[in-house]
């Protein structure tokens, strides 16, 4: 989903790249050889957005006797669950696997080397993660480095939750997303709120280019209100080249936006949207 997903959120349009291409690769070598010309940091930005919100969640009390779990759509190879539950930041992440030391590794070398890696630096407060993604080769990866708890490639564009999806969200209680806000629309998170358990909270970080309102409507509809501090806005990444630029220069626009300082400069800027249960 993360880049390879079908649909598109209201007004994601054509112009703005796309890297299907480095979500079905076996490990996530060429994901980051790609973006870090790019300087593709929004998990950055995430990281600890996602960990002050888990903390919070985690400590509602629900009645439930397990910890409630994030459940990270278009997941790919597991990066905001990396950056959630260990002490690893985004460019220890670009080193690692563009480094010579891992070239010629094979992607089991590789992946046995992560589940090492990141063990020894599990925070103590890890909470479990299910990752969602179509692309197969992305979550397998994650799941055999150890990064997520369960993960699946349900299509949730296309149709409803399979059996294993349906029974993994009665544990969900924080759904996150910071790649897909282009290829995921209200259908998604339909789907998802539909088969929820426990309460709910989201939180997204979603490219100006697009409009999250179908969404957030969706997310009424399940009782969800949502937040958004408009004054500030956290940088995604570089345009890939002047029509990309022009792109989401006119695409900020047509959504009521200003892209002086932020697009005009040339990258994509994303907005925060929490949405947690409305207040009894």
């Amino acid at each position: 989903m993360a880049g390879s997903g079908s649909g598109g959120t209201e007004g994601a349009g054509e112009g703005k790249a796309r890297f299907d291409d480095i979500y079905d690769r076996p490990d996530p070598r060429a994901y980051f050889g790609r973006l870090a010309p790019l300087e593709y940091e929004i998990p950055h930005h995430a990281q600890p957005v996602f960990r002050q919100v888990a903390a919070e969640r985690a400590a509602l009390d629900d009645g439930r006797p397990h910890s409630p779990a994030v459940l990270d759509v278009c997941c790919s190879y597991g990066i905001n669950a990396a950056l959630l539950n260990h002490d690893v930041t985004l460019a220890e992440m670009y080193e690692r696997y563009t480094s010579p030391a891992h070239r010629t590794v094979s992607t089991a070398e590789l992946a046995a080397r992560d589940k090492e890696f990141y063990a020894e630096r599990r925070r103590p407060d890890a909470v479990p993660v299910l990752g969602l993604d179509v692309s197969a080769p992305a979550v397998h990866y994650a799941l055999e480095a150890g990064l997520l708890d369960a993960a699946f490639t349900d299509d949730l564009e296309q149709g409803p939750p399979g059996p294993g999806l349906n029974r993994a969200l009665a544990e969900v209680g924080l759904i996150t997303l910071t790649g897909g806000g282009s290829y995921v629309t209200a259908r998604t998170f339909t789907a998802l709120l539909d088969g929820v358990r426990r309460p709910v909270w989201v939180s997204a970080f979603v490219l100006r280019t697009v409009s999250y309102r179908p969404i957030v409507r969706a997310l009424a509809a399940h009782g969800l209100s949502t937040t958004v501090d408009v004054s500030r806005t956290y940088p995604q990444r570089l345009f890939t080249d002047e029509q990309e630029r022009r792109y989401a220069i006119a695409a900020v626009r047509a959504l009521g936006g200003d892209p002086a300082g932020r697009e005009e400069a040339g990258r994509f800027h994303t907005l925060h949207y929490e949405s947690r249960p409305d207040a009894p």
